[in-house]
């Protein structure tokens, strides 16, 4: 298991902010998704304002901000992004 450990330091005050593990959970930075191969569409504007996905163990999908590449990465199960998929093709 690999385990980072983020602290803060501030007035001469060491915290733990938070640690990095095998728990994948929406809203946790992209970057500690390791192993997650991103994509985006070949449609994808010039500008960059797309979203990239990214397909990760326990058929679980990634999606964050490609302007944003460490910041916040949704995780959606196979069946909810089932279903979105075949709500939208209605």
């Amino acid at each position: 298991m690999h385990v980072q450990l983020h602290i803060c330091i501030s007035q001469g005050t060491v915290r733990k902010v938070g640690t990095m593990m095998n728990e994948i959970r929406n809203g946790m930075p992209a970057t500690w998704l390791q192993g997650a191969e991103w994509r985006k569409s070949s449609a994808s504007g010039a500008v960059g304002n797309c979203v990239e996905v990214a397909w990760l163990p326990s058929d679980l999908l990634a999606v964050r901000n490609s302007r944003d590449p460490h910041g916040p990465a949704l995780v959606y199960s196979r069946p909810v992004v089932a279903a979105l998929m075949d709500r939208l093709q209605k």
